[in-house]
C-alpha cells in the first residue's frame, strides 16, 4: 500500500486524471463508467473507473507541488504510466480569456519540489502525444482554447498580491518578464508534474479551465470569474480516449 495515497496494485491503471481540487474528483469520475470511490486520504481523493474498457484512475492532488509530487511518484509505483492534470489557471495574456481553455507545453519552473528532482536549466515539458491528444480533444469539443508556456508558482498570495511581499520588486519583474515571454497562464502544479514525469519516464500533459484573467482588471476588457471548470474536464476525457485508442 502506497503510503500516502493508500492505493495497492490490485487498483492499478495506465492512465490517471489528476485534479487538484478533491472536491473536483467525483465530477471528474462521472463521466466514467462503473466509476466508484476507493480511497480518501489526506489530499488524496481517489476513484477508479473504466474508458472504452481501460481502467482509468481519477486522484486529486492538493495544492502545490510537494504533494502533487507524492501523487505522481505514488501513483507510477502501481502501473500508471500516463497523467493529464486537470486544474484551474489565471489568464496572463489579454487573449486568455474567463472560459478558455489552456493546454500546457512547457511550464516556468517557479516551484521549489522540481528543483530536488533536476536542476533549474533542464525544462519543464509536457509529453507530445498527451499534448496533441488535449489539442485534437478540444478542437473536437469546439473549445476556444490556446498552447503554450504557463507559469507554476507555490505562493498564490505572492501571485495575487505581490506588493505585499518583502522581495516584492523581484516577483513583479518576473510577472512582467514571463508576460512579455508570452507565458499564457498561471496555476500551481504542472512544472512538478513535468519534471517528475521526465525523471520517471513517464506521459504527462495539463489542461486548464481559466478562471479569470487579471491583466485585464483595471481596462475596459471583460474581467468576470468563470467557474465551470466542466470543458476542460471533457478535454481531459477525450484526450485519455484518444490515447486509449492510439495505444492499442
Amino acid at each position: 500500500m502506497q503510503y500516502h495515497i493508500k492505493l495497492t496494485e490490485e487498483h492499478k491503471a495506465k492512465y490517471a486524471i489528476i485534479p487538484g481540487d478533491p472536491g473536483r474528483v467525483e465530477k471528474i469520475a462521472s463521466y466514467l463508467d462503473d466509476a466508484k470511490q476507493i480511497m480518501l486520504n489526506r489530499e488524496y481523493n481517489s476513484y477508479l473507473g473504466y474508458l472504452d474498457g481501460e481502467r482509468v484512475l481519477v486522484v486529486s492532488t492538493g495544492i502545490g507541488g510537494p504533494s502533487c509530487a507524492i501523487c505522481v511518484e505514488e501513483l507510477a509505483r502501481i502501473g500508471v504510466d500516463t497523467f493529464i492534470r486537470v486544474g484551474t489557471c489565471g489568464g496572463m495574456q489579454p487573449c486568455v480569456e474567463p472560459g478558455d481553455i489552456v493546454i500546457a507545453t512547457g511550464a516556468i519552473r517557479m516551484d521549489g519540489t522540481s528543483k530536488e528532482y533536476m536542476p533549474i536549466e533542464f525544462p519543464a515539458v509536457a509529453d507530445f502525444k498527451v499534448t496533441k491528444a488535449l489539442s485534437s480533444a478540444a478542437e473536437k469539443l469546439g473549445a476556444r482554447n490556446h498552447l503554450g508556456v504557463v507559469q507554476a508558482k507555490d505562493s498564490f498570495y505572492g501571485q495575487h498580491e505581490p506588493e505585499s511581499m518583502p522581495n516584492s520588486s523581484e516577483l513583479l519583474a518576473k510577472w512582467d518578464a514571463w508576460k512579455r515571454g508570452g507565458c499564457l497562464a498561471s496555476e500551481m502544479e504542472s512544472s512538478t508534474l513535468f519534471i517528475v514525469s521526465s525523471v520517471r519516464r513517464l506521459r504527462a500533459g495539463a489542461v486548464f479551465h481559466c478562471v479569470w484573467n487579471q491583466e485585464l482588471a483595471g481596462t475596459s476588457m471583460p474581467t468576470e470569474r468563470r467557474e465551470d471548470t466542466s470543458l476542460a474536464i471533457k478535454t481531459a476525457i477525450e484526450a485519455v480516449r484518444i490515447l486509449i485508442s492510439e495505444d492499442k
